[in-house]
């Protein structure tokens, strides 16, 4: 686990940060733009999150969505389910939160290079992964093909439209989606994110398969990476979503031993196979 403790030495206190600007994504999810008020980097991992704080409010789990490779400050995309998340929309450029982190573990991207990747995003599980999608664009020689699905349950609910229009363009990305409700907008792929695998040739010798999405969408993409060849060790997955202090204190996210927070949010497939109860 990679673990970053604040001036004062301690992962528990949440560090002073200032919100640089924000931007509506959909109805429900905003972005942040952040930089910590004592000027230092976050310096983190592709995967990894940080308890933001709402002061007089609470603190709440939430995914970094910027690569370490675009420095100066970082970005946060929440969506508003609750009462810190809540707390969070009403506020904009110059407000103060708090900032715990980079907590977890993040993808292998290390071990990742020299391999296909193909990137699997489910609604706001784009999110973590388009950290992971900034960091192999930003370092793409070190990477062979670079696949991403992205599925949404209607265009509406669609996040950073017009990056995911720049990664069709571009000719070193292959790049697909779906949503599950069209409109008469929409001239795509209509069906679940599974509809996709067919579109895109898998070499299971050399892939690795990184999905992030809605809890129910998990056990069928499993079923078709597996169905490609894709060894279990090199299917990667977030638990993102069990967190909530973030450092093993609280309980919440264990599963038979295993603290999501501490050991995950990232695992590969073959790391909990034998925890039923994580899928």
């Amino acid at each position: 686990m990679s673990v970053a403790r604040n001036e004062v030495g301690s992962i528990y206190l949440p560090e002073l940060a200032t919100i640089v600007r924000t931007e509506k994504l959909t109805d429900t999810e905003k972005l942040f733009e952040i930089k910590f008020d004592s000027g230092r980097e976050l310096g983190h991992q592709p995967g990894q999150f940080v308890e933001v704080s709402a002061f007089g409010v609470g603190e709440a789990p939430i995914s970094i969505s910027s690569s370490p490779t675009r420095n100066g400050t970082f970005e946060l995309a929440v969506r508003r389910a609750g009462n810190v998340t809540g707390a969070l929309h009403t506020m904009d450029a110059g407000s103060t939160i708090g900032i715990r982190g980079p907590l977890g573990k993040g993808f292998p991207v290390d071990e990742m290079k020299g391999h296909d990747v193909l990137i699997v995003a489910g609604g706001i599980g784009l999110v973590p992964l388009r950290s992971l999608i900034h960091y192999v664009l930003d370092n793409r020689k070190d990477y062979n093909r670079l696949v991403v699905f992205f599925g949404a349950r209607s265009p509406a609910e669609r996040l950073f439209v017009d990056e995911l229009a720049d990664l069709n363009k571009r000719a070193d990305v292959e790049y697909h989606e779906t949503v599950d409700r069209g409109d008469e907008s929409w001239n795509g792929n209509v069906g679940v994110i599974t509809t996709l695998f067919p579109h895109a040739d898998v070499d299971p010798s050399k892939t690795y398969c990184v999905v992030v999405g809605p809890p129910v969408m998990y056990k069928f993409v499993m079923l078709e990476a597996k169905s490609k060849g894709l060894p279990d060790k090199r299917i990667i997955l977030s638990l993102e979503r069990r967190m909530k202090c973030g450092v093993g204190k609280c309980g919440h996210c264990q599963i038979n031993g295993v603290y999501v927070c501490q050991d995950g949010p990232v695992f590969r497939l073959s790391e909990i196979m034998s925890l039923p109860e994580a899928l």
